[in-house]
């Protein structure tokens, strides 16, 4: 458990951006994470977990701790559902595909999400009409001045649209180490009405699908719209779908009649973001190695050498953009750090 110095952190971020950490560590243990808090007291610290929901500007002037926890466990089960806990390090595809292969509902619709279960409560997940909070039980974290472990059930971490506790009251208070899931084995819930499932789930003659023909229809339409991070650095959904009022809405679909919208209350309406985007016409448009993905408008990518500094200074125009031509504020999904 060796503290590194100006250790790079390029291939620990999805967009694959050039940056060092002052130091570095990585812990695989519940152990060693409370020995590395403990030995370094005082310190300014960075947790890292996938790396795929942030964007690096500048070097991180910290001690950047690594979550590498491993282990997924079948903590309780019934003969309908079983309580499943994966250690905050485990790879969230990698473990949906898990949960798929024994039959376990309820997470598929989140397939193919980049990142890791750590950081899964904390931004509250959500695809295709699922979110993290429909099935997470509870999560285990350590505070981080006391290296105290508690139990957060699904009521405390205070759920909101890509919102947490954790993004809030007790941001930087906590780190998470493992996250403990209600799955379904018997009559699972089948969500296909979001997006183009149903499309895609027709195209394979599939008429009444199981959860592995669900998360192989989502594989199916993520691989076609969304750029893998392997190949081309990107942090999947830049920005968070914008809720509005609907009397704004209604102003802006007497303009905009073609105007995609899920309608959220009676007094609320959410407009794709990359609908905004694209009629904005930054739909894959490059500024020299930052660039906007071609199928999907929602994806900042970086071509090879963009800088943070180039990809937020994207994202900003983007936003000024929808923001005059809409009246529409669309903030950013991605930690900008």
């Amino acid at each position: 458990m060796e503290i590194l110095k100006n250790y790079p952190l390029k291939d620990l971020n999805t967009f694959g951006i050039a940056a060092n950490a002052k130091e570095f560590v990585s812990v695989t243990t519940i152990e060693e994470l409370a020995i590395v808090l403990k030995e370094n007291e005082g310190k300014k610290l960075f947790v890292l977990g996938g790396g795929s929901n942030m964007l690096l500007t500048q070097d991180i002037d910290a001690l950047v701790i690594h979550v590498n926890l491993k282990g997924i466990e079948v903590v309780s089960q019934d003969d309908n559902t079983a309580n499943v806990t994966a250690m905050a390090g485990e790879n969230w595809h990698s473990f949906v595909q898990y949960c798929i292969a024994q039959n376990y509902g309820g997470i598929e619709n989140l397939s193919l999400i980049p990142g890791n279960v750590g950081t899964t409560p904390i931004q509250n997940i959500g695809a295709y009409g699922v979110e993290i909070k429909d099935t997470m039980v509870s999560c285990l974290a350590m505070e981080i001045s006391t290296q105290t472990l508690r139990t957060f059930t699904n009521a405390e971490c205070e759920f909101g649209y890509r919102e947490s506790i954790f993004k809030g009251a007790l941001k930087g208070k906590y780190i998470i180490v493992s996250v403990t899931f209600g799955l379904s084995k018997t009559n699972h819930k089948i969500h296909t009405a979001y997006g183009d499932i149903v499309a895609e789930l027709t195209k394979n003659n599939i008429t009444s699908p199981t959860i592995k023909d669900v998360s192989n229809a989502i594989i199916a339409i993520r691989s076609s719209k969304l750029p893998d991070p392997k190949e081309l650095g990107n942090s999947g959904s830049f920005f968070k779908n914008p809720v509005i009022s609907k009397t704004q809405f209604d102003a802006l679909y007497k303009k905009h009649p073609t105007m995609p919208h899920y309608v959220v209350s009676d007094t609320e309406i959410k407009v794709p973001a990359g609908w905004l985007i694209e009629q904005s016409g930054f739909k894959g448009s490059r500024f020299g190695d930052a660039g906007v993905h071609a199928r999907q408008a929602l994806v900042l990518v970086n071509y090879g050498n963009a800088t943070g500094q180039e990809l937020l200074n994207l994202s900003e125009k983007i936003q000024q953009t929808v923001f005059e031509n809409y009246g529409i504020a669309i903030e950013a999904e991605v930690n900008v750090i």
